[in-house]
């Protein structure tokens, strides 16, 4: 979850749209797409919090597992950036989808598996 969770995080700050524009390529971050690039990167660094707070040994609620916090952190992530891959901007019309919004899907689908995961050994 650590790594899916730090990855997903980053990605806000990758190429989610790159394309020509004046003659130059230009590359819009995730984080540059509106709030839905800035939920992907404070869900992804939740992730990376859940992760921390169990290793120091804060245990969530039991009434909360926390793989269905991991899971459903994973499962909103993976909402949003649907979203952005299916509806680029309108700011953006001019660009295609790069790299840094399908390394963000991948790892909030990672999310999501960890949280199975978590569960699966909670069983």
């Amino acid at each position: 979850g650590f790594v899916a969770g730090l990855v997903l995080a980053v990605s806000s700050f990758t190429g989610w749209y790159t394309g020509p524009e004046q003659g130059v390529t230009v590359s819009v971050l995730g984080w540059h797409t509106g709030t839905l690039g800035k939920l992907v990167f404070v869900l992804g660094a939740a992730a990376v919090v859940l992760v921390v707070l169990r290793e120091a040994g804060v245990a969530m609620p039991a009434a909360l597992p926390e793989s269905l916090v991991t899971i459903a952190l994973g499962a909103l992530a993976t909402i949003f950036v649907l979203v952005r891959l299916i509806s680029i901007p309108d700011d953006f019309f001019f660009a295609g989808r790069g790299i840094g919004i399908w390394i963000a899907l991948v790892s909030a689908i990672g999310v999501i598996g960890a949280g199975v995961l978590q569960a699966s050994e909670e069983l």
